[in-house]
């Protein structure tokens, strides 16, 4: 038995059961979905951040991130060209009417998103990675412009994407760095100052169903196809008339997609949508791509928030749940002007651990890839996630969001939980 707390002034504290008695029963029940993983995001600014680091320093938080004794991230995503956490926009082709890809090259990602991925998979034998694209190039959309607009629906402009999504894998395989996943577009429902595109269901339906397919199948790249990473449904307030039914229920609804779209990536607004589409495709695997960013604050408050946001998706059944930002300088200031939160903050030189960070590791630490999530009954399990390990081992993350101390009784032991607390109890 292993008993692990944290509060805002007492972090990743190991602990002892209490023989007190009396405390609210929490018990384990049935188990559901098989756990894939928890990461980050690979971004731009988080390696500019790492850069400012020491050696040593920089050496130390990219361990804590990814070593298996530590945090232990194994999938992790990357956007595929610019984010809004990237330095400048750019893509890897923006040679005006290059349908044949002649100019296509990824060299901008050696400066900085190639070599961070690289530092993670030294770590991490289990290493794993998604991608997904904020926009194609700004000449294959219309307007034509990185923040806004479609891609164009011509023939010769859906064949060239399909081909630019092929290179992109092909090179990523051919630096020794294997993409698992591709999602076809981050938020769909959104166009914003940043790198953005809209799409609707039908579009992602008849791209995957007669381009992506065809393109990535006849040149034997073995990449999985994902619908996502979905910001909708109607919760989204800022393209209100998006609903669950316009995006999984279309492109699942074609049999060619039902077979080929191996899963659903949801974020943000999407948290309305994650249990309809559980409830309708039950066999069909769902992850959190996008942990919610905050305001660059880091507060011990948000971070509670987001634990009820990771309940939430692994209840509804996802199997994954994905940071954001793990690293920024200190203040998160995005290149398009607003701030977020990240796991670490570089501040003069030095690595502030924040807030999600443990939260996150009260998670990755101890819940390993193919353990099952169970169910659990008591009058804490609200606040309660638990899982099984592949070896047996359970593990319950209990989050005690009152002001007092409230004691639980677990598998006949009793844990005082000390106020506003992360706990992680492995069995």
């Amino acid at each position: 038995m292993e008993w692990i707390t944290s509060t805002e002034q007492a972090k990743w504290v190991r602990q002892t059961a209490q023989p007190t008695e009396g405390g609210e029963v929490l018990s384990f029940g049935a188990p559901n979905q098989t756990v894939r993983g928890f990461g980050g995001c690979f971004n731009e600014l988080g390696m500019i951040a790492l850069r400012e680091l020491s050696e040593e320093e920089r050496t130390a938080v990219l361990d804590e991130l990814f070593c298996p004794d530590k945090c232990n991230f194994t999938f992790n995503r990357m956007s595929m060209g610019a984010n809004d956490f990237s330095a400048q926009w750019y893509s890897y082709n923006e040679v005006d009417g290059d349908f044949d890809m002649e100019h296509f090259s990824i060299d901008y990602d050696r400066r900085h998103i190639l070599p961070y991925i690289k530092e993670a998979q030294k770590r991490q034998p289990a290493f794993s990675l998604f991608a997904s694209p904020w926009s194609p190039p700004t000449w294959m959309k219309f307007p034509r412009a990185y923040n806004y607009g479609k891609l164009i629906k011509e023939e010769r402009y859906l064949r060239a994407y399909a081909k630019y999504i092929r290179l992109f894998l092909q090179a990523y395989e051919g630096e020794g760095v294997h993409i698992d996943q591709y999602h076809i577009q981050n938020e769909p429902c959104s166009t914003q100052k940043f790198p953005s595109c809209i799409w609707v269901g039908e579009e992602f339906r008849d791209f995957i169903r007669d381009y992506l397919v065809p393109e990535l199948e006849g040149h034997g790249v073995n990449t999985d196809i994902w619908l996502g990473t979905l910001n909708g449904p109607e919760g989204d307030h800022r393209w209100t008339t998006t609903r669950y039914h316009q995006y999984a229920g279309i492109v699942m609804d074609d049999p060619v997609c039902r077979e080929k779209v191996k899963g659903i990536a949801y974020q943000w607004a999407g948290k309305s949508a994650v249990q309809m589409t559980h409830d309708a495709y039950p066999d069909l695997e769902l992850i959190q791509s996008e942990s919610e960013c905050g305001d660059g604050q880091n507060t011990w408050t948000f971070a509670m928030y987001i634990f009820e946001m990771i309940r939430h998706y692994f209840r509804n059944g996802v199997s994954s749940y994905v940071y954001w930002n793990m690293a920024l300088k200190e203040g998160g200031e995005s290149t398009w002007g607003w701030h977020q939160n990240s796991l670490v903050s570089v501040k003069d030189g030095h690595a502030v651990y924040n807030p999600e960070f443990y939260l996150m590791k009260h998670f990755s630490h101890f819940v390993r890839p193919g353990a099952k999530v169970l169910t659990t009954h008591g009058p804490m399990s609200p606040n309660t996630l638990a899982f099984e390990n592949p070896d047996g081992e359970k593990v319950a993350v209990i989050m005690n969001p009152y002001d007092t101390e409230k004691a639980i009784t677990l598998e006949s032991s009793t844990y005082v939980l000390p106020p506003r607390s992360f706990n992680s109890v492995r069995l």
